[in-house]
């Protein structure tokens, strides 16, 4: 992996996703919303303090310093900021590998899903323990490994039989790349936080269909859009079969889509 290409593609790729992931913010924070408390609880803000929120994408955890590195992401929770009337709050495009703040000037930091997608995690965590004051906290949420993930983990699976997709190396940034509790342990350690703390958190991701699960995961996401395209009609359907049987045993008599999903949460101290 080339780190500088896939920064770019990953930020184009984001920036082309906004609009689906506005379009689609209330749903998928309906399954996220424990995610998004455990966090908020982790960091425990107190008046008068600043709070850093990192590959905030929607901005759905409220943070006082809410970014991303894609300027359509922030225009979305920008958006979504103005629909709350949320005060206070500063909305930057800012990379988090390279944090644009001064040292030791923010208490906590956040970011749910965001670290285990950057190309190299590790200085993005050097990053967080700089801005943070001493004793101030991160709180993270990363996914946990393909087999207790089927919402997501289906799909890749079959688009990498389908031809359509690589399947990812070890170390590749990707949702599954900091399920490893181990490492990821030991890459909050290294970064020179303490009193690390892993759990995990188990989510439902429900739709009334497989149509609707599909069209929702669609407008979500770039390269299953790009890779469609790439289709003809009959791989389209045969794809789409295939992504359909892997999600079977979740699908009640009635048509309707609960899928099972676990999160990793961890807090440290600074």
């Amino acid at each position: 992996m080339n780190p500088e290409e896939f920064r770019a593609e990953s930020r184009d790729r984001w920036e082309r996703a906004a609009a689906g992931w506005q379009s689609e913010r209330a749903a998928f924070q309906r399954s996220a919303e424990p995610v998004s408390r455990w966090l908020v609880d982790a960091i425990d803000p107190q008046p008068g303090q600043t709070i850093l929120e990192l590959a905030a994408g929607a901005g759905d955890e409220g943070g006082v310093i809410i970014t991303d590195g894609a300027e359509a992401m922030v225009d979305v929770a920008r958006a979504r900021a103005e629909e709350v009337g949320a005060r206070n709050v500063e909305l930057r495009a800012m990379e988090a590998e390279w944090i644009d703040l001064a040292a030791a000037s923010v208490d906590g930091v956040m970011s749910r899903w965001g670290y285990m997608l950057l190309a190299d995690p590790e200085a993005a965590l050097r990053e967080t323990r700089r801005v943070l004051r001493p004793g101030g906290r991160v709180a993270l949420a990363v996914w946990d490994a393909p087999e207790a993930n089927p919402w997501l983990a289906v799909q890749g699976r079959e688009a990498v039989r389908a031809g359509l997709w690589e399947a990812p190396q070890r170390g590749d940034p990707g949702p599954f790349a900091l399920a490893d509790r181990e490492r990821l342990e030991d890459l909050l350690a290294t970064a020179g936080f303490s009193d690390v703390e892993i759990d995990g958190l188990d989510l439902t991701f429900e739709a009334p269909s497989l149509d609707a699960w599909w069209e929702h995961t669609r407008r979500q996401s770039t390269w299953l859009s790009d890779a469609l395209a790439r289709l003809s009609p009959a791989e389209h359907y045969a794809f789409r079969d295939a992504v359909d049987k892997g999600y079977a045993e979740w699908v009640d008599a009635k048509g309707a889509v609960r899928l099972p999903g676990r999160t990793l949460v961890a807090k440290a101290t600074a």
